[in-house]
């Protein structure tokens, strides 16, 4: 079954097409914003690497969310169009599922996985994870000091692109969460949605009925009042 997935919920713009677990053609733009402008262009590149059409493909995966707001409409929009003009099935995959599962198993062992998403404000979007990537909770945003928490109630395992800004809140507030009380570790896997993750996880799913963004708060721009 060949799969062609993409994401653009962080801060890089992804694709890949896979058939059955070969990796056909990948690619990966770093970037914060622009990924209407680059999408549409990685994808034929994609298929075109490929030897491929959209007429090949069986199906199509793209990340839910959460994430950037402008992100997650590209790729949904992106998403709908392509499967309305070739009749593709789409099936969606979140970003928290996305990210834990690009963590190696021998990283994992022996603890759970909290996937920590920047906000680009003062909090993360989150969701936990047992070392077999079984979630442990909803997923939401927390607070610093929630995540310090999780990090003083077992061994753990923290991946994704608010990593960094947590590990160094940590290094920078010992009361917080200091060497004695805290068994944390820090992911090496990649800090965004892997569009071959995607692809592999939307190969054991059945497609998404309501393609729906994951959100988990309101957007900051708001419509002027009348």
């Amino acid at each position: 079954m060949q799969i062609l997935a993409f994401d653009t919920a962080a801060r890089a713009c992804s694709a890949a097409l896979l058939d059955g677990d070969r990796v056909l053609a990948e690619r990966l733009c770093e970037m914060e914003r622009g990924q209407a402008e680059v999408l549409i262009g990685l994808v034929q590149d994609v298929l075109a690497t490929a030897g491929t059409c959209f007429a090949k493909i069986d199906r199509l995966a793209t990340t839910l969310g959460p994430g950037s707001f402008t992100g997650l409409r590209v790729g949904l929009a992106t998403a709908r169009g392509i499967a309305l003009a070739a009749r593709l099935p789409v099936v969606g995959v979140t970003s928290f599922e996305a990210v834990a599962n690009g963590v190696a198993s021998s990283e994992r062992k022996g603890r759970r996985v909290l996937v920590a998403l920047d906000t680009k404000r003062r909090d993360f979007y989150a969701q936990l994870f047992d070392e077999a990537l079984h979630p442990l909770d909803p997923g939401g945003v927390l607070s610093l000091e929630a995540c310090a928490g999780m990090a003083r109630s077992g061994p753990l395992l923290v991946v994704g692109d608010g990593a960094p800004l947590l590990r160094d809140a940590f290094t920078h507030n010992a009361e917080m969460c200091d060497a004695d009380a805290c068994d944390i570790r820090w992911s090496k896997a990649p800090g965004h949605p892997q569009a071959v993750v995607i692809a592999r996880l939307a190969a054991t799913r059945a497609p998404t009925a309501d393609l729906r963004p994951i959100y988990l708060r309101p957007p900051e721009a708001k419509r002027p009042k009348a």
